[in-house]
């Protein structure tokens, strides 16, 4: 599993919370595929640990639905479904949705650049084709927003999500590499650029909105690979 990106956990103090919060991580950017059967010994091999804080780790990331656990304490990702999709994008449009809106009277004029830079490396990555590096900056531009909404509720909510969007992450990797290979570059951050721009312009309904388009394209470019 060395494709996934995990490394070894050593620090007694930290070994526990390491392997859950690099976990969770390659959940959320789509590094394992949708039913995909990880085992705990095969992930004590590879952050090079005991079974135990793997199977804690499993064991809390089953709790907040981002894996499935079966027989023998092994764990599957979810499988995707088109309902499924449907179902967690209309709850992401709502919440975030209401954070950018909430957000954009919030940010400072540096935190509005910051998000702006994001946008550019975002798409930078993109054209160099780099799938999976792309797809965390559009992590970090989404929560750099969704942490100024002056909610502690909504970031955790949303990151909870993204934990589950999980499947649909590895889906979507999948076929921005394959319209790379095509020689097909997408302009994935667009809506990045409008939203920055309605918080230049203090517009949080505005933002909000733009918000909901961007979910929906990435939803729309889903639906076309999920089985019903």
């Amino acid at each position: 599993m060395n494709e996934i990106g995990l490394s070894k956990v050593s620090s007694r103090t930290t070994v526990q919370d390491g392997v859950y919060e690099q976990l969770r991580q390659a959940l959320m950017w789509g590094r394992f595929e949708p039913g995909q059967v990880i085992t705990i010994p095969a992930l004590s091999t590879e952050f090079g640990t005991s079974h135990m804080p793997v199977r804690e780790a499993l064991r809390r990331l089953a709790a907040e639905n981002g894996l499935e656990i079966g027989r023998g304490g092994s764990a599957r990702v979810p499988v995707v479904s088109l309902a499924r999709l449907d179902d967690l994008c209309a709850v992401r449009k709502a919440l975030e949705g209401l954070a950018t809106e909430t957000a954009a009277t919030r940010l400072t004029t540096a935190e509005i650049d910051a998000c702006e830079r994001l946008a550019r490396e975002h798409e930078a990555l993109g054209h160099a084709g780099e799938v999976y590096t792309m797809l965390r900056k559009n992590q970090d531009f989404h929560f750099a927003i969704y942490e100024r909404a002056g909610s502690e509720v909504l970031p955790q909510l949303i990151e909870t999500l993204w934990l589950r969007f999980g499947p649909y992450m590895r889906m979507l990797s999948d076929i921005v590499a394959r319209h790379l290979g095509d020689g097909v570059v997408r302009p994935y951050a667009t809506f990045h650029y409008q939203i920055v721009e309605a918080f230049r312009a203090r517009d949080g309904r505005a933002a909000g909105a733009l918000m909901v388009q961007d979910i929906e394209a990435t939803q729309a470019l889903l639906a076309e690979m999920c089985p019903d």
